[in-house]
């Protein structure tokens, strides 16, 4: 979803911004001179002061407002560079007052529902309002879809834990986050995002930026690489591309290049030693109120410690998709296969980070819903007749055991 985006209007042909020029933003639509562009946001005008910056698109040029008029914002270029059509506003340190739901974005939230999309991702969150508000529109409408607050407005950060508690996960949107705050702040919150999402077991997505050279060039910078190796370190379920394939001249290439780094950083992240995966221990569990929930936390740091011991991947049988994401969260070393008869929580859980999940229609008879799962794997080259795999089973609507809904199996591989 959009959200409220401040941006300049068309222009014919990219102006030039030099260091000193004057320059003018009006309300005015459809201006566009060598000195003057339109904006999409008539309040623009009560939403900047004299000595603001303004940040075009995500802080590529910068300009000093002067003064304004009843129509027109006039300010001195900073720093300099190509105005192109329609690029993104910020006030530095501000948010724009506009609504956090637009009209626009509401006609996008009916074309969801009605074409059944599995996330929103929304713009701009500035609290935990906007995203009830779209919660219960989609409660009221009938829609089973998760929401994703886009982690990008100055307003956000200190109403982080509430956002992130009321939402279904967060996207660490780096670009304008860095617009509107310090940008030396964003490492740091990157890092509290991630933290406090995998607190909550809730997926984080980390974007903006990450091989920003690629769209223009084949190969990324070594500083690149790096920051896509740290947000797999810091724990991210997902990394994400804009521009590099948006519009970038090697979008095949760009994509490539992060699976390449995220897959060989995760190579490297499990230790046993230190994994704070796995903090969870049975007596600190019995030191609270004792309930479904802190079994099947016990349960899951179990599960994960018995295939980490033993090198296998993890076999999940789910309706509901929260047994694998719980495993994601405890990040085993090696791949939770998540069978699901739930489409939508296929398609769910692609977000998570370990997890392969696999549409298949579970039988009456758990031994062969187990074999046609191995079969599956067999048939994919995921997995090789000899193997070992862990099979975890839990909840309430298991398809193992009717006498007891956790359990733990360790089983070979058969052709």
């Amino acid at each position: 979803m959009q959200g409220p985006e401040v941006r300049s209007g068309d222009v014919p042909e990219p102006i030039m911004l030099k260091e000193g020029q004057e320059f003018n933003f009006t309300i005015k639509r459809g201006v566009s001179t060598k000195d003057t562009v339109s904006v999409n946001y008539d309040d623009f005008i009560n939403d900047v002061e004299d000595g603001d910056i303004l940040l075009v698109d995500g802080g590529m040029m910068s300009l000093a407002v002067k003064s304004k008029t009843d129509d027109t914002v006039k300010c001195e270029v900073v720093d300099g560079g190509e105005l192109k059509s329609r690029r993104h506003l910020n006030v530095r340190g501000k948010s724009a007052t506009l609504p956090s739901i637009t009209e626009k974005d509401w006609e996008d939230i009916k074309f969801g529902v009605e074409n059944g999309v599995d996330f929103y991702a929304v713009s701009f969150v500035k609290d935990a309002k906007v995203i009830h508000e779209l919660k219960d529109y989609l409660k009221s409408a009938n829609a089973d879809i998760h929401v994703i607050p886009k982690i990008e407005s100055a307003d956000s950060i200190p109403n982080l834990q509430s956002i992130i508690a009321a939402s279904d996960g967060a996207m660490v949107a780096r670009g304008d986050l860095g617009a509107e705050l310090p940008i030396e702040e964003v490492p740091l919150l990157q890092e509290e995002i991630v933290r406090t999402c995998r607190s909550m077991q809730k997926p984080v997505i980390v974007a903006t930026n990450m091989l920003e050279s690629m769209i223009d060039h084949p190969t990324p910078t070594r500083a690149e690489v790096s920051d896509i190796a740290i947000a797999v370190r810091e724990g991210s379920d997902a990394i994400m591309l804009s521009g590099e394939t948006a519009h970038g001249k090697f979008p095949l290439k760009a994509v490539k290049v992060m699976h390449s780094v995220a897959q060989r950083t995760e190579s490297s992240l499990y230790n046993p030693a230190t994994s704070p995966s796995l903090v969870t221990r049975p007596q600190a569990l019995l030191n609270e109120d004792f309930s479904q929930s802190q079994l099947s936390k016990m349960f899951g740091s179990h599960a994960t410690m018995m295939a980490n011991t033993l090198c296998t991947p993890i076999i999940v049988f789910t309706r509901t998709g929260s047994m694998a994401v719980l495993l994601s969260h405890y990040r085993p070393s090696s791949t939770i296969f998540a069978f699901t008869n739930e489409e939508r929580v296929k398609q769910r859980l692609a977000l998570y980070q370990g997890v392969v999940p696999i549409h298949m229609k579970f039988s009456d008879d758990a031994e062969e819903t187990f074999s046609r799962a191995v079969s599956s794997l067999l048939s994919a080259q995921y997995v090789e007749e000899g193997d070992y795999v862990t099979l975890v089973q839990s909840g309430v609507k298991s398809i193992w055991r009717e006498e007891s809904t956790h359990h733990i199996q360790v089983r070979k591989v058969q052709g």
